[in-house]
């Protein structure tokens, strides 16, 4: 994934006409990392995004923007409109992600 670490890169990446993920998450975050222990897997099969990961301590305007008060948290955007937003109570396992993804096909 690649790491977001300015507006303008997040502007430009959510913007397109292309759905993305961006992975919110935090360096502190015991939950990001058990996350980190799976998420490899699923962002192989769900290719049809782009993946992103943004470091909320870094950017927290933007997460305050898009409503992300919990990490991980894994937000879907495309055309600059935030599609989806799976929030960290629900983002804890591989099957959590798995059926958030399923339910945005």
């Amino acid at each position: 994934m690649q790491g977001i670490k300015n507006a303008d890169l997040f502007n430009e990446v959510t913007e397109g006409n292309e759905p993305v993920i961006v992975k919110f998450t935090a360096d502190w975050c015991p939950d990001c990392r058990r996350m980190d222990m799976f998420i490899d897997e699923i962002v192989e099969e769900y290719n049809e995004y782009k993946w992103y990961t943004l470091n909320k301590d870094e950017l927290p305007e933007i997460a305050d923007q898009n409503n992300v008060m919990g990490i991980p948290s894994l937000l879907i955007f495309k055309d600059g409109k935030k599609l989806a937003h799976l929030h960290s109570a629900h983002a804890k396992t591989p099957e959590q992600v798995t059926s958030f993804l399923e339910e945005q096909k």
